[in-house]
């Protein structure tokens, strides 16, 4: 018989995209699928509209709000799959996802294999992006893959992968102490206790770039910067537990500095401890270059105001490019009769 596949979906306040991501999981070519909606006290339409695709594949389950690590780890522990399908609740999966990861694995295969895919980034419409190429679009041991993220200042969205029960089991729940990287810090484990990745090209997810409420989004949050810290610190303790040398470490230091923006300078007692870990780890950590822009500003009306602008410039150039993605999107939509693809090959 063939495995059941799980595809997991925790949802908070995502009435404007649970149905796209629902379409998505029912549209799965792979035949045996569970679809579970865990709905984290979202105070919109969300459950409501979720339950529209209630099924016997498609199950709807309601909670009080606790965040993302506690809904996915209430999920998992509702779902019978062999695999699981981890989904956010804006984002979609290729139609042939699922199935195309499973073909490669061969009659007794470990279950110990991490399959992998790639993404697309999009706004609205997902039809015109495309899957990105890099350093991790291929089959990695685990520490490979983890060396080529943080010294890369690489990452992939939580539904590229497909993981089985074995797999998860053996790499522990999510941190329900992360609000913020939670995912990231939760691969890291699945990696380690995998014997590496089977990356299958040509398929993959859709990570939507939503507004800057979303969870990925930092902003002046110092609950999530804390979170943050916290992650970084564990990518590096799993890290070199997996290998100690030169260029873990000089991996784990690129990987400090890449995010030492999110702390610099306003959370100078964060900033002071990345920089006593570089020296552990035989490194410095500079300043970030915030670019010219910042400095002019920086020089006119001080360090506040300067990133204060710089931040919002960058919301705004994010701002217009969605705005323009949503106007093209229902043009499309009323030429097409509402309907969405998914298929950007």
């Amino acid at each position: 018989m063939k495995p059941l596949v799980s595809i997991l979906i925790p949802a908070y306040n995502a009435e404007e995209w649970i149905g796209y991501t629902l379409q998505s999981a029912i549209a799965q070519t792979w035949p045996r699928k569970e679809i579970i909606v865990v709905d984290d006290g979202s105070t919109d339409r969300t459950a409501e509209l979720a339950r529209r695709f209630a099924s016997r594949q498609v199950v709807v389950v309601p909670k009080q709000n606790e965040g993302l690590a506690v809904t996915e780890n209430h999920a998992f522990r509702l779902c019978q799959g062999d695999y699981i399908q981890w989904l956010d609740a804006d984002d979609l999966l290729m139609p042939d996802k699922i199935e195309r990861q499973l073909a490669v694995l061969r009659d007794g295969a470990s279950k110990r294999i991490l399959l992998a895919s790639t993404w697309a980034p999009f706004y609205y419409r997902p039809h015109p992006s495309r899957f990105l190429r890099n350093s991790l679009c291929q089959d990695l041991s685990p520490v490979e893959w983890l060396l080529r993220k943080m010294g890369e200042n690489l990452h992939m969205g939580n539904a590229t992968w497909l993981v089985s029960r074995e797999l998860t089991e053996a790499a522990g729940p999510w941190d329900e102490r992360l609000q913020y990287d939670q995912d990231g810090e939760y691969f890291a484990r699945v990696l380690l206790a995998s014997e590496g990745t089977r990356f299958v090209p040509e398929t993959g997810m859709f990570y939507r770039l939503s507004p800057p409420n979303r969870i990925s989004y930092i902003g002046h949050s110092d609950l999530k910067k804390d979170s943050l810290l916290l992650s970084l610190k564990l990518h590096i303790q799993y890290l070199r537990a997996a290998e100690e040398s030169d260029r873990v470490r000089k991996a784990c230091v690129t990987y400090l500095q890449n995010w030492l923006w999110a702390f610099y300078p306003e959370r100078r007692d964060i900033v002071a401890e990345l920089q006593t870990l570089a020296t552990q780890l035989q490194g410095r950590l500079k300043p970030p270059d915030f670019g010219w822009k910042y400095a002019c500003a920086r020089a006119m009306f001080g360090r506040k105001v300067a990133r204060w602008a710089q931040t919002s410039f960058s919301d705004l150039k994010c701002a217009c490019s969605r705005q323009f993605d949503k106007a093209m999107y229902k043009l499309e939509a009323r030429r097409q009769g509402g309907t969405l693809s998914v298929d950007a090959r």
